[in-house]
Protein backbone atom coordinates (compact mmCIF):
# COMPACT_ATOMS: atom_id res chain seq x y z
CA UNK A 1 0.00 0.00 0.00
CA UNK A 2 3.08 2.25 1.15
CA UNK A 3 4.26 2.01 -2.73
CA UNK A 4 0.63 2.35 -4.09
CA UNK A 5 0.04 5.66 -2.24
CA UNK A 6 3.12 7.06 -3.14
CA UNK A 7 2.75 5.91 -6.90
CA UNK A 8 -0.58 7.38 -7.02
CA UNK A 9 0.96 10.66 -5.31
CA UNK A 10 3.42 11.18 -8.04
CA UNK A 11 0.74 10.90 -10.52
CA UNK A 12 -1.83 12.81 -9.20
CA UNK A 13 1.44 15.68 -8.91
CA UNK A 14 2.90 15.11 -12.53
CA UNK A 15 -0.56 15.23 -14.37
CA UNK A 16 -0.97 18.62 -12.07
CA UNK A 17 -4.25 17.10 -10.75
CA UNK A 18 -3.15 18.61 -7.69
CA UNK A 19 -1.81 21.94 -7.31
CA UNK A 20 -0.35 23.25 -4.18
CA UNK A 21 -0.22 27.19 -3.45
CA UNK A 22 0.80 27.59 -0.06
CA UNK A 23 0.94 31.36 -0.49
CA UNK A 24 -2.40 31.45 -2.59
CA UNK A 25 -4.13 29.34 -0.50
CA UNK A 26 -8.03 28.15 -2.41
CA UNK A 27 -11.26 29.00 -0.92
CA UNK A 28 -13.57 25.28 -0.43
CA UNK A 29 -17.29 25.24 -0.73
CA UNK A 30 -17.31 24.77 3.27
CA UNK A 31 -15.27 28.01 3.55
CA UNK A 32 -12.14 26.36 4.76
CA UNK A 33 -8.67 28.27 3.40
CA UNK A 34 -6.91 25.29 1.37
CA UNK A 35 -3.36 25.43 0.54
CA UNK A 36 -4.58 22.45 -1.53
CA UNK A 37 -6.61 21.96 -4.31
CA UNK A 38 -7.36 18.00 -5.50
CA UNK A 39 -8.83 16.94 -8.77
CA UNK A 40 -9.02 13.16 -9.15
CA UNK A 41 -11.02 13.02 -12.41
CA UNK A 42 -8.00 14.77 -14.24
CA UNK A 43 -6.63 10.81 -14.42
CA UNK A 44 -9.13 9.62 -16.16
CA UNK A 45 -7.72 11.48 -19.72
CA UNK A 46 -4.60 9.58 -18.83
CA UNK A 47 -5.26 6.22 -19.43
CA UNK A 48 -2.51 4.81 -17.69
CA UNK A 49 -2.44 5.96 -15.06
CA UNK A 50 -6.62 5.55 -15.25
CA UNK A 51 -5.50 1.82 -15.40
CA UNK A 52 -3.06 2.00 -12.53
CA UNK A 53 -5.99 3.75 -10.45
CA UNK A 54 -8.54 0.50 -11.62
CA UNK A 55 -6.58 -2.32 -11.07
CA UNK A 56 -5.15 -1.42 -7.32
CA UNK A 57 -9.15 -0.43 -6.63
CA UNK A 58 -9.76 -3.70 -7.29
CA UNK A 59 -7.06 -5.15 -5.35
CA UNK A 60 -8.28 -3.78 -2.56
CA UNK A 61 -11.81 -4.90 -2.68
CA UNK A 62 -10.97 -8.30 -3.36
CA UNK A 63 -8.47 -8.12 -0.26
CA UNK A 64 -10.08 -6.26 2.13
CA UNK A 65 -14.01 -6.69 1.23
CA UNK A 66 -14.02 -10.12 -1.36
CA UNK A 67 -17.05 -9.92 -3.70
CA UNK A 68 -20.18 -7.47 -3.30
CA UNK A 69 -22.71 -8.15 -5.38
CA UNK A 70 -22.83 -4.44 -6.74
CA UNK A 71 -19.95 -1.42 -6.97
CA UNK A 72 -21.62 1.81 -6.44
CA UNK A 73 -20.04 5.06 -7.34
CA UNK A 74 -20.72 8.57 -5.85
CA UNK A 75 -21.60 11.03 -8.16
CA UNK A 76 -20.17 12.90 -9.42
CA UNK A 77 -16.43 12.08 -9.49
CA UNK A 78 -16.75 8.56 -8.60
CA UNK A 79 -18.86 7.24 -11.20
CA UNK A 80 -15.82 6.69 -13.88
CA UNK A 81 -13.93 5.05 -11.37
CA UNK A 82 -16.70 2.89 -9.57
CA UNK A 83 -17.56 1.72 -13.63
CA UNK A 84 -14.13 0.94 -14.54
CA UNK A 85 -13.85 -1.43 -11.14
CA UNK A 86 -17.12 -2.85 -11.85
CA UNK A 87 -16.22 -3.52 -15.51
CA UNK A 88 -13.26 -5.32 -14.02
CA UNK A 89 -15.15 -7.25 -12.12
CA UNK A 90 -17.32 -8.13 -13.76
CA UNK A 91 -20.40 -6.59 -11.62
CA UNK A 92 -23.46 -4.55 -12.21
CA UNK A 93 -22.81 -1.07 -11.14
CA UNK A 94 -25.23 1.69 -9.94
CA UNK A 95 -24.19 5.10 -8.80
CA UNK A 96 -25.66 7.71 -5.99
CA UNK A 97 -27.08 11.23 -6.20
CA UNK A 98 -26.17 13.87 -4.12
CA UNK A 99 -29.83 14.50 -3.75
CA UNK A 100 -32.62 13.43 -4.77
CA UNK A 101 -33.51 13.67 -8.88
CA UNK A 102 -35.98 16.68 -9.17
CA UNK A 103 -38.26 15.13 -12.52
CA UNK A 104 -38.67 12.10 -14.20
CA UNK A 105 -38.77 8.87 -11.79
CA UNK A 106 -36.98 11.12 -9.15
CA UNK A 107 -34.00 8.62 -8.65
CA UNK A 108 -31.46 9.01 -5.64
CA UNK A 109 -29.88 5.46 -6.62
CA UNK A 110 -29.48 5.43 -10.24
CA UNK A 111 -29.24 1.18 -11.39
CA UNK A 112 -31.27 -1.16 -10.25
CA UNK A 113 -30.73 -2.58 -6.76
CA UNK A 114 -32.47 -5.42 -4.53
CA UNK A 115 -32.78 -5.38 -1.17
CA UNK A 116 -30.09 -7.56 0.77
CA UNK A 117 -27.50 -7.22 -1.97
CA UNK A 118 -23.80 -6.50 -0.69
CA UNK A 119 -22.20 -3.34 -1.82
CA UNK A 120 -18.55 -1.74 -2.18
CA UNK A 121 -18.33 2.01 -2.68
CA UNK A 122 -16.20 4.20 -4.87
CA UNK A 123 -15.15 7.44 -3.86
CA UNK A 124 -12.87 9.95 -5.83
CA UNK A 125 -12.02 11.71 -2.96
CA UNK A 126 -12.61 12.09 1.25
CA UNK A 127 -11.97 14.98 2.93
CA UNK A 128 -14.35 14.93 5.65
CA UNK A 129 -16.54 12.83 4.83
CA UNK A 130 -19.73 13.94 4.92
CA UNK A 131 -21.00 13.23 1.50
CA UNK A 132 -19.39 10.06 1.14
CA UNK A 133 -21.16 8.81 3.92
CA UNK A 134 -24.58 10.66 2.34
CA UNK A 135 -24.26 8.22 0.30
CA UNK A 136 -23.64 5.14 2.57
CA UNK A 137 -26.48 5.79 4.13
CA UNK A 138 -28.76 6.25 1.19
CA UNK A 139 -28.08 2.74 0.14
CA UNK A 140 -28.51 1.51 3.99
CA UNK A 141 -32.25 2.94 3.57
CA UNK A 142 -32.68 1.10 0.55
CA UNK A 143 -32.02 -2.44 2.10
CA UNK A 144 -28.10 -2.41 1.20
CA UNK A 145 -25.56 -4.38 2.80
CA UNK A 146 -22.47 -1.80 2.40
CA UNK A 147 -19.37 -3.57 3.06
CA UNK A 148 -17.29 -0.57 3.43
CA UNK A 149 -15.71 2.25 0.80
CA UNK A 150 -12.56 2.33 -1.23
CA UNK A 151 -11.31 5.82 -1.94
CA UNK A 152 -8.44 7.21 -4.85
CA UNK A 153 -7.21 9.91 -2.37
CA UNK A 154 -7.44 10.94 1.61
CA UNK A 155 -6.52 13.92 3.31
CA UNK A 156 -6.80 11.98 6.59
CA UNK A 157 -8.63 14.80 8.74
CA UNK A 158 -9.61 13.17 11.85
CA UNK A 159 -12.92 14.44 11.76
CA UNK A 160 -13.26 12.22 8.90
CA UNK A 161 -11.93 8.88 10.78
CA UNK A 162 -14.75 10.07 13.09
CA UNK A 163 -17.22 10.12 10.90
CA UNK A 164 -16.47 6.53 9.42
CA UNK A 165 -15.72 5.24 12.87
CA UNK A 166 -19.66 6.75 13.97
CA UNK A 167 -21.38 5.57 10.92
CA UNK A 168 -19.42 1.63 11.26
CA UNK A 169 -18.28 1.90 7.84
CA UNK A 170 -14.31 0.79 6.64
CA UNK A 171 -12.94 2.77 4.36
CA UNK A 172 -9.49 2.26 2.52
CA UNK A 173 -7.61 5.05 0.17
CA UNK A 174 -5.21 4.30 -2.40
CA UNK A 175 -3.35 7.60 -1.41
CA UNK A 176 -3.16 10.41 1.40
CA UNK A 177 -2.16 13.57 2.24
CA UNK A 178 0.96 12.28 3.50
CA UNK A 179 2.13 10.53 0.33
CA UNK A 180 1.65 13.33 -1.51
CA UNK A 181 3.60 16.13 0.44
CA UNK A 182 6.52 13.34 0.51
CA UNK A 183 6.29 13.24 -3.02
CA UNK A 184 6.23 17.51 -3.18
CA UNK A 185 9.13 17.68 -1.35
CA UNK A 186 11.24 15.20 -2.99
CA UNK A 187 10.09 15.87 -6.37
CA UNK A 188 10.68 19.95 -5.65
CA UNK A 189 6.96 20.69 -6.22
CA UNK A 190 7.50 22.78 -3.05
CA UNK A 191 9.56 24.86 -1.11
CA UNK A 192 11.22 22.64 2.44
CA UNK A 193 10.14 25.61 4.43
CA UNK A 194 6.37 25.49 2.99
CA UNK A 195 6.15 21.63 4.24
CA UNK A 196 5.45 22.56 7.72
CA UNK A 197 2.59 24.78 6.92
CA UNK A 198 0.68 21.97 4.37
CA UNK A 199 1.23 20.15 7.60
CA UNK A 200 -0.22 22.77 10.21
CA UNK A 201 -3.50 23.17 7.52
CA UNK A 202 -3.92 19.36 7.83
CA UNK A 203 -3.94 19.03 11.73
CA UNK A 204 -6.56 22.09 11.99
CA UNK A 205 -8.07 23.19 8.22
CA UNK A 206 -10.89 25.07 9.63
CA UNK A 207 -8.39 27.53 11.44
CA UNK A 208 -5.77 27.38 9.07
CA UNK A 209 -4.29 30.47 7.80
CA UNK A 210 -1.21 30.84 5.73
CA UNK A 211 1.80 33.06 7.14
CA UNK A 212 3.88 33.80 4.16
CA UNK A 213 7.69 33.64 4.54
Amino acid sequence: METTASNIADFLLQIKAVKLQPDKPFTWASGWKSPIYCDNRVTLSHPRIRTYIRQELVKIIDDKFGTPDIIAGVATGAIAHGVLVAEAMGLPFVYVRPTVKDHGRQNIIEGHVKENQSVVVIEDLISTGKSSLSAVEVLREKGLIVKGMVSVFNYGFKIAIENFRHANCPVYSLSNYDALIHEAVEQGFIRNEDEESLREWRSNPSEWIHQKK
